[in-house]
């Protein structure tokens, strides 16, 4: 194989290859002109050689161009990944084009002997400079693939991060929104807070003042008995005074002084009873003025079973004042052995006066209903006015009663306040003590009476209030207070 034919395999296909594989054009622009320049000149002493038929001139071009293609190579080696294996395939190449040119100039005659195999060699190695080629360029594709792959992976990581902040920055804003919307409706929601516990506040004076109007009626009629008998006992005091004077105006002879006497001791009798009656009247007033007054929140001794039955009666005539149509009967039940406990007394006589007052509310509303079923039926009674008078029997009597009564039970006070009115639903009760409920007609009820008594036995005493209820047949309400 001539030694022309590796000069120019370099010029025509390694100086290209090595020009494209490395990019010279973009990363050493002056060494890729330097090849650019090495091809042409190439080919042009190749030319000259073949014009002038002489051989001395490939051996010169061929090294030239392999160190012009192997220094980029060097110079890239770091940067590009088949930098180095472009070394190694120019390496071999250079060597068997020395070793066939030495074996030609030094042992000519082993040289023409052994062509054939250096033929072979020359071949060799040009099939392995295609092969590295090749490999060079897979490697080089491969690289190439896994930096687009990886480009392509860091660009959707950043479309996604682009997003992502996007979305960020979107939910920011959503946020600060919000939060300026919460904090808007949070500034309406306390004014709406203040509002309710100032109408609260106005609605649970309201309850006090309805219940101190409720309470005035009672004591107005049960400080007009005591008044009462003031009055006759002082009219009739005058006139047994009148006759006393007169009597005693008589002469010595005419005065009767046994009548004296008697007129003396009516007077005495009548004066004890004045003065029982005005303090049984400034018992009364005194209650009324501590009921009244705001409650201190001090705990005191107190006898629960007066404090029961005082509150009963004032409810009761309380009632009456305004409905004097209203009649139901009242019966305590107190245990004797009762021992006095600390309660604030205000407070728990505002407690057994509502649940009082409901008790007679519910017992009057069932006997309305009582009454007009037994007008139903008597209507519908068929009397035959012949020997035998055939009827039906009368309805069944129905007697409205409240009933309160307290008893000791495992270190507790127990009152209890039962009626035999309307009683309840069990939705109704469930919701009986929440505050503004009422299952009185509009205007008739607040629903704070019930809310606040659950208040005030709970967290103002450590107490339970409970409720039992049937429809149509009572409820009762039980106290627990420890003692």
């Amino acid at each position: 194989m001539t030694v022309f034919l590796f000069p120019f395999l370099v010029a025509l296909f390694l100086i290209p290859f090595v020009q494209k594989f490395l990019q010279t054009a973009k990363r050493l622009p002056q060494w890729h002109q330097r090849l650019r320049f090495g091809r042409v000149a190439a080919f042009v002493l190749l030319g000259v050689e073949v014009v002038m038929k002489q051989n001395y001139i490939s051996a010169p071009v061929f090294f030239g161009l392999l160190i012009l293609a192997a220094t980029p190579a060097y110079l890239l080696r770091k940067e590009v990944s088949g930098a180095r294996l472009l070394l190694w395939m120019i390496i071999p190449f250079g060597l068997v084009f020395l070793i066939d040119n030495l074996a030609e100039y030094w042992t000519p005659q082993f040289y023409k002997k052994e062509d054939d195999f250096f033929d072979f060699l020359q071949t060799g190695a040009i099939i392995g400079l295609f092969i590295t080629a090749i490999m060079a360029r897979n490697q080089q594709k491969n690289l190439d693939k896994a930096l687009q792959e990886e480009r392509i992976k860091l660009q959707l990581e950043e479309e996604a991060n682009r997003i992502l902040e996007a979305k960020k920055l979107d939910l920011e804003h959503q946020v600060s929104a919000r939060t300026a919307e919460l904090v808007q409706q949070k500034e309406e929601l306390q004014q709406a807070l203040e509002h309710l516990k100032a109408t609260q506040q106005q609605l649970i004076q309201s309850e006090k003042l309805a219940s101190l109007g409720e309470l005035t009626a009672g004591i107005a009629h049960e400080i007009q008995n005591p008044l009462n008998f003031v009055n006759n006992f002082s009219e009739l005091s005058v006139e047994l005074a009148k006759e006393l004077k007169e009597e005693r105006l008589k002469v010595k002879g005419e005065r009767d002084e046994e009548l004296e006497n008697e007129l003396i001791g009516d007077l005495i009798q009548n004066q004890e009873k004045i003065n029982l009656h005005g303090k049984r009247a400034s018992s009364i007033v005194k209650g009324m003025l501590e009921h009244s007054r705001a409650s201190t929140g001090v705990k005191e001794l107190t006898d629960i079973n007066k404090l029961a039955d005082e509150y009963l009666r004032l409810s009761y005539h309380g009632i009456r004042a305004k409905d004097n149509t209203f009649n139901a009967d009242f019966k305590t039940d107190f245990d004797e052995n009762l021992p006095q406990i600390a309660v604030i007394p205000q407070d728990m006589g505002r407690v057994l006066l509502n649940l009082v007052n409901n008790a007679f509310y519910a017992v009057s509303q069932r006997h309305i209903v009582e009454t007009r079923h037994a007008l139903s039926v008597s209507q519908r009674h068929i009397v035959v006015e012949t020997r035998h008078a055939l009827s039906l029997p009368p309805p069944l009597q129905y007697q409205p009663t409240v009933t309160i009564s307290t008893q000791q039970f495992d270190n507790q006070i127990v009152i209890k306040v039962k009626d035999n009115g309307t009683g309840m639903t069990e939705d109704i009760k469930a919701k009986i003590f929440q505050p503004f409920f009422t299952n009185k007609p509009t205007g008739e009820g607040t629903g704070l009476g019930l809310s606040l008594a659950y208040d005030i036995v709970t967290k103002g005493h450590g107490g339970t209030l409970e409720v039992e209820s049937v429809e149509s047949q009572g409820t009762t309400f039980t106290i627990k207070l420890p003692i």
